[in-house]
């Protein structure tokens, strides 16, 4: 199973979001043109590196940053052979959480932890819907986060609701107090972005809407339910420690990336 960054459906977001795609041998490869500088190459957890073929198009962008995020520690030593170097800021989440959706919907549940349980059972009479408001879906995410957290324009998220069609599920409480947006690549789904507000937090929305996702998935053939992320004690940071301890609520087993990989250079 790839990971949903090297999708069709992913390259088709970003093309319509300012990125050109280069998808040579079902690899993808992301550009962004920055002024007088060059570019940025970016590769997302490809199934395969090849050097040959990042320095050809680095040259023909005249990138003056590559980045790289690879799948396993092999690739990851690969690259600081080749001159990449860590990043201390990661791209993309290094470590994250995953379910077995090939278990039954009584397993999954019964591999709940306790808070996940009981706020299910508080939350049984609480209504979701799939939206195809994006606009209020936006409104009703700025307004629960407020400036504290980027929430992106309508444009990029009917870009994605586009792109991934009925792999994507834009999901909210019926008493629009939580929401979140689920995406399908590869037989993986993932628990892409999301808010609740302070109702929600009282009420405990986000744990039913999670749980929604997970059927909704496991519904549509998802073998995997990832959970975008979970607080990694290599790349620190602090304020994903919260939202982790809800997450692991969920049970799962936890999976670890090497992180991202950059070179820079001064383009000829």
């Amino acid at each position: 199973m790839v990971d949903i960054r090297q999708t069709h459906e992913y390259a088709n977001y970003l093309s319509h979001v300012g990125w050109i795609i280069e998808r040579p041998a079902e690899i993808n490869y992301f550009i962004k043109k920055i002024p007088i500088l060059g570019s940025v190459l970016k590769v997302q957890r490809p199934e395969e590196l090849r050097n040959e073929k990042i320095r050809e198009l680095g040259k023909r962008y005249r990138a003056f940053q590559t980045i790289i995020e690879p799948k396993t520690e092999l690739d990851a030593n690969y690259l600081t052979s080749i001159g990449f170097k860590l990043s201390k800021s990661p791209y993309l989440p290094t470590k994250t959480l995953q379910i077995d959706l090939t278990q039954s919907k009584q397993q999954i549940f019964r591999n709940l932890k306790k808070d996940s349980k009981q706020a299910l059972h508080k939350t049984k009479n609480l209504g979701t819907t799939q939206t195809a408001d994006l606009e209020e879906f936006r409104n009703l995410w700025k307004k629960a986060v407020g400036v504290k957290r980027y929430v992106p324009p309508a444009t990029h998220l009917e870009a994605l609701r586009k792109s991934f069609r009925n792999k994507s599920c834009f999901l909210l409480s019926d008493d629009k107090s939580a929401g979140a947006i689920f995406l399908m690549g590869d037989k993986i789904t993932y628990y892409w972005q999301a808010f609740t507000n302070k109702e929600g937090r009282r009420s405990l929305a986000q744990y039913k809407i999670v749980w929604e996702g997970i059927l909704w998935a496991k519904e549509r053939g998802a073998k995997v339910f990832d959970f975008e992320g979970i607080y990694d004690e290599r790349f620190p940071n602090k304020s994903w420690q919260g939202f982790t301890h809800f997450k692991k609520s969920f049970g799962g087993y936890e999976v670890l990336y090497p992180g991202c990989m950059i070179k820079t250079r001064i383009p000829l």
